[in-house]
């Protein structure tokens, strides 16, 4: 019998089938099986565990499943042009390997999360404990299931453990009629992602509870900001805001922001898991790891890694890097354009680039490369090959902790999926698109903008919604979340890709050129991988090859091969969207002129 790989990631952990005939039958009494496990509290606890530890898989957030976002944003660009090129060019082929790992690994999640939900009973009548072992389990499902429908917009739904017992269930659809939009399984999907966060939010505790509550295990905040992101995804701003304001009010526990912005991009207790801080996944500190890396899902060795791969593709090839993503000039000179109101550099570029820049003198750690002095006329490059500015997030760049980048599954700096300045910058966002602009909605922007020491806006400065909006999506997201996952999901919800105005400015923000040390010496080349990039004369910009559809990854074609009844979506067949984002009413703001 022929069974295709996303079969056996979703087998996996089934354990012994029962035999049937007249065959003796003989039990293992030191192998757990289905049969055997789950039955106790004890069972469920190390079963969330397992639930927590699948998502930091590397198809999940160990490397590709966030990288592959970080590529569809207009603040990275590829600079190895091999690995995540297509992903970065966005016309990823159907028959590319790499692009099935996310589907693999979510699916394993939801896996586990399901045999979860399978054995917690009742929860009407379930102890404190039970329902908060449920919640976790909704959390992170719909967690999963917001990647799958982000990524591949029309994944299989599958809420059952029961369905993993036949065929029928593991060849499940993706439709529920023939030759339907790939979209009507977009909503399907998103309807229970939302209700996932909802039941994960009626479950869990809040952080106040204090302890694990606070350090790791998602709870009710979490759940309400995931549940906020989700309701953005199809403009339900109205309900998003009424969670996003339960949040800052402390209905789920008490968030601020840190007041160093590099507090939330290092390792350690004294950082991680902090006040600002709304979920994030967990990796030990690099020295207390395992010593193996594995790259597949199963993680069998006793000694493996428990870090993420993220600093390996960030780094820099001369210190051991991979050398793969690099910071959008367009990013770096939005940071360049307004300075503090004690006339310095905006801090939030030292944690996000790592460039020289004289403010840097007695800054932090001041102007290093993974403790190397760094020099204002010798430009520290991603990729020899192609340059590139190097993006210090979620790396020791500028931790000051180690020398080099050490490659592989090694890097032990928690990935915050979630943080409290999001929180403040979505209520402003859908404040804005109710009623904007207004006061309230400056106020929370200024929130932000008040830690890096950055001037208040004004409102009388912005005179329609569709400039406040430009400014939150184009100059305050940017420089507080620049090289982080996420971007590519905002572009598809503020449908740039639908809109020639839109698009014309994503390729200006993604063009770059290609800068070695050679050329420059030479006089081959006059410009420093710093200055402004002309989108008329560069090297390239990802999206000048971006195709319809291709704002989402194809589903790959061997798990279409092994799965009779799974179709393609958009980008399987280069169909456009636009239609569909047009026949729900949602608005695409024009661009607008900042400057005037």
């Amino acid at each position: 019998m022929k069974l295709h790989k996303i079969s056996l990631a979703l087998i996996m952990g089934l354990g012994t089938l029962t035999s049937c005939g007249d065959k003796l039958e003989l039990t293992n009494p030191n192998q757990q099986t289905t049969g055997t496990f789950g039955q106790t509290v004890s069972d469920l606890e190390e079963n969330i565990i397992a639930c927590y530890n699948h998502i930091r898989m590397e198809g999940t957030y160990a490397r590709v499943g966030y990288m592959i976002d970080v590529c569809r944003g207009d603040e990275v660009w590829n600079s190895s042009q091999v690995w995540y090129k297509e992903f970065d060019d966005l016309n990823v082929p159907f028959t590319i390997d790499i692009g099935q790992w996310s589907w693999r690994d979510w699916y394993y999640t939801i896996n586990v999360c399901n045999y979860v939900l399978s054995r917690t009973g009742d929860l009407s009548a379930a102890t404190d404990q039970v329902k908060r072992i449920a919640g976790q389990a909704y959390f992170i499902r719909g967690l999963a299931y917001y990647n799958l429908a982000g990524y591949y917009q029309n994944p299989i739904l599958i809420t059952s453990y029961d369905a993993y017992s036949s065929l029928d269930g593991l060849y499940a659809p993706n439709y529920e009629t023939q030759g339907e939009d790939p979209n009507l399984q977009y909503d399907r999907v998103m309807d229970q992602v939302e209700s996932d966060f909802q039941q994960a939010l009626d479950l869990l505790p809040t952080k106040d509870l204090g302890g694990e509550w606070q350090n790791g295990r998602a709870n009710k905040g979490a759940a309400a900001g995931f549940l906020a992101r989700a309701l953005m995804m199809r403009h339900k701003y109205s309900d998003a805001l009424t969670y996003l304001k339960n949040i800052i009010s402390g209905q789920y526990g008490q968030y601020k922001l840190m007041e160093n912005y590099g507090d939330n991009f290092r390792e350690g207790s004294k950082y991680e898991n902090n006040n600002e801080s709304i979920f994030e996944v967990q990796f030990l500190d690099y020295g207390t790891q395992g010593t193996d890396d594995e790259w597949t899902p199963v993680n069998t060795s006793a000694n493996a890694t428990q870090g993420s791969a993220i600093e390996s593709n960030f780094g820099p090839g001369n210190y051991g890097g991979w050398a793969d993503l690099s910071a959008s000039p367009w990013l770096y000179n939005l940071f360049k354009q307004e300075r503090t109101t004690e006339g310095t550099l905006d801090p939030r570029l030292y944690w996000t680039i790592g460039t020289y820049e004289s403010d840097w003198d007695g800054f932090e750690y001041g102007n290093v490369c993974y403790t190397t002095p760094m020099s204002a006329d010798n430009y520290v490059v991603t990729n020899n090959s192609y340059g590139g500015l190097p993006v210090a997030k979620f790396t020791n760049l500028r931790t000051g902790l180690y020398d080099k980048v050490v490659t592989g599954l090694h890097d032990g700096i928690n990935l915050r999926l979630m943080r409290y300045s999001d929180v403040l910058l979505r209520a402003a966002e859908c404040e804005n698109e109710i009623s904007g602009p207004t006061q309230q909605a400056i106020d929370w922007i200024n929130q932000v903008r008040n830690r890096a020491k950055l001037a208040n806006l004004k409102l009388s400065d912005f005179d329609s919604k569709d400039k406040l909006f430009e400014q939150i999506a184009n100059v305050e997201r940017p420089k507080e979340f620049g090289c982080e996952t996420g971007r590519g999901f905002d572009l598809i919800r503020w449908g740039w890709f639908y809109d020639a105005g839109r698009l014309q400015q994503m390729k200006e923000h993604g063009a770059f050129n290609y800068w070695t040390t050679s050329d420059y010496e030479s006089g081959a080349i006059t410009y420093t991988p710093k200055d402004p990039v002309d989108y008329s004369t560069c090297s390239k910009s990802s999206y000048d090859s971006w195709l319809p559809g291709h704002e989402f990854y194809p589903i790959y074609q061997g798990t279409l091969n092994d799965n009779p009844n799974l179709v393609g979506n958009s980008a399987n067949y280069g169909t456009t969207n636009a239609g569909y984002f047009s026949s729900k009413g949602w608005t695409i703001h024009p661009v607008v002129d900042l400057s005037k």
